[in-house]
């Protein structure tokens, strides 16, 4: 019982450690950029498919943000530059 409760705690510590270095891509809304260029955008970088590409939009649009993207800061950042190169409005939290 021991030997489990080791490996319960190893694992929660291995997921929080995971979950602290977890980052995300914030895409915020802007009133120059269309729908359809966002939403290729976020296909071609973020590799969304085109439903989730869309919703993203529309999040984006009504709300002011939407996260677009989870991942380590070293994964993201060359999409997150990537966007901002298109001209959309993006940062890394």
């Amino acid at each position: 019982m021991n030997a489990q409760r080791n490996y319960d705690q190893d694992l929660l510590e291995q997921l929080l450690l995971e979950r602290k270095d977890t980052k995300e891509i914030i895409l915020h809304n802007d009133d120059v950029n269309t729908f359809e260029h966002v939403i290729v955008s976020l296909m071609e970088i973020c590799d969304h498919d085109p439903i989730q590409a869309e919703q993203c939009a529309w999040l984006v649009h009504y709300t002011g943000k939407c996260s677009v993207k989870r991942g380590t800061f070293k994964v993201l950042e060359p999409m997150c530059h990537a966007l901002c190169n298109r001209g959309l409005s993006a940062d890394i939290q």
